[in-house]
Order: structure tokens, then C-alpha cells, then sequence
């Protein structure tokens, strides 16, 4: 059985100024490519998907303060 990843897709896509989507944080070029990458790449572009996440986060938090 070949191993695969599924799309973090949420279905509530909108790019930014920068073509990251604020649904699940990949970039528009990371998206094209999805469905061509190996395992080890899908994994890859989830970790920086994660951290543009996460920096989201904390910069919405820091303008609340």
C-alpha cells in the first residue's frame, strides 16, 4: 500500500496578499502541486503551513493587546 497524506483542506479558502490561504495556511503554489509531491514534501509543506499558522496567531493576539 503506497502511503499518502490528504489535503488539509477546510474548505474556506482566501489568499492573502501573500497567496497563503487562511483556511489551511499553504501557499497558492503549494496547493498546485499537492497532488504531484511525495510523502516526505506533503510533510514538508504541512510544517510550514503549521508555522504561517501559528504566526497568524500570534500577530492577531498581539494587535489585541
Amino acid at each position: 500500500m503506497i502511503p499518502t497524506i490528504d489535503k488539509p483542506c477546510i474548505r474556506q479558502c482566501c489568499l492573502n496578499e501573500k497567496d497563503v490561504c487562511m483556511g489551511c495556511f499553504r501557499t497558492f503554489s503549494d496547493m498546485q502541486v499537492w497532488r504531484k509531491v511525495s510523502v516526505e514534501e506533503k510533510t514538508k509543506i504541512l510544517v510550514e503551513a503549521q508555522k504561517r499558522k501559528e504566526a497568524h496567531h500570534l500577530s492577531i493576539k498581539a494587535k489585541s493587546l
